[in-house]
């Protein structure tokens, strides 16, 4: 049975990756106590109906501390049939305390006695247990509500529990390395055809610019060099028990060297090692 978990600080996006999650055919719980999830699987899994893909639950700090103290051995509770995915969202301080008082929502602890950016401190150590647990984790402080709708449906909608899943990821360095990258390649020796007037407006994804960065040898050499890394390297990464693999290649912008190396990387590991997925991080915010 697919289970995903979710927690994480509040303000993080917790709420929407369970949308997404329902949206996408997920039987979603918000806020269920951590000692209850055993029962939950147990009782409701065998009855649930077919159109639901599987369970996503949201457990965080409005637990009982006891309760979070104690997930290691809730998830050592769960019948054997059930096979969890953890995604631990999050982001720094000052993001958080930015996102609450832009909403003006009240944060779950805090108090009168407990002022939000001690209260935002404490909720990290109560969850300590879940980060520590976590199969996949993300640091949502650089992206759009769009852009992590996007990440839950590249990361785990859909995605078999078993193995591991490898998202090749174009970027741009002006915006910053992935935060949640695990293997980074620099392309930005590359020829660019942003110098060029008439491959500018384009992408890495049009014919065209392949054409020109196929023109130079580096190119060649740089797609081999990578393909044969990845080909050696992921089987060792798989055996290693990791659930998600992100391998980010950027260049300046993220618009054309990235994003058609991206490209030829995923085709190129399709059917070399089980479930690979492409995220064009550039375009995508580009098209909202």
């Amino acid at each position: 049975m697919d289970l995903i978990l979710i927690s994480g600080r509040s303000g993080s996006g917790k709420s929407t990756a369970l949308h997404q999650l329902e949206d996408d055919g997920y039987f979603a719980i918000d806020n269920l106590p951590a000692s209850l999830l055993p029962a939950l699987v147990r009782d409701t899994a065998p009855g649930l109906p077919k159109q639901f893909r599987g369970i996503a639950v949201c457990i965080d700090a409005r637990n009982a501390g006891w309760d979070l103290d104690m997930f290691p051995a809730t998830l050592a509770a769960l019948p054997d049939d059930a096979r969890p995915r953890i995604l631990f969202l999050d982001a720094d301080d000052e993001t958080l305390m930015r996102r609450f008082s832009e909403t003006r929502r009240r944060h779950p602890l805090s108090s009168e006695s407990l002022p939000l950016a001690e209260a935002i401190k404490h909720e990290a150590q109560l969850l300590e247990p879940l980060a520590a647990a976590a199969t996949l984790t993300l640091d949502t402080r650089a992206m759009t509500i769009y852009e992590l709708r996007d990440a839950i449906r590249q990361r785990l909608v859909g995605q078999d529990a078993e193995g591991m899943a490898v998202l090749v990821q174009s970027f741009g360095f002006k915006r910053g390395i992935p935060v949640d990258a695990d293997l980074v390649f620099d392309l930005r020796m590359l020829p660019n055809p942003h110098w060029s007037a008439e491959l500018r407006p384009k992408t890495g994804l049009d014919p065209a610019v392949a054409a020109y960065l196929e023109e130079h040898d580096i190119t060649r050499q740089l797609f081999d060099d990578l393909a044969g890394f990845l080909d050696r390297w992921l089987p060792a990464y798989s055996e290693s028990n990791r659930s998600y693999l992100t391998v980010a290649v950027g260049c300046t912008g993220g618009q054309h060297r990235s994003v058609y190396m991206a490209r030829r990387l995923y085709d190129h590991l399709q059917g070399r090692h089980g479930q690979v997925q492409l995220r064009h991080r550039e375009l995508v915010q580009a098209s909202m």
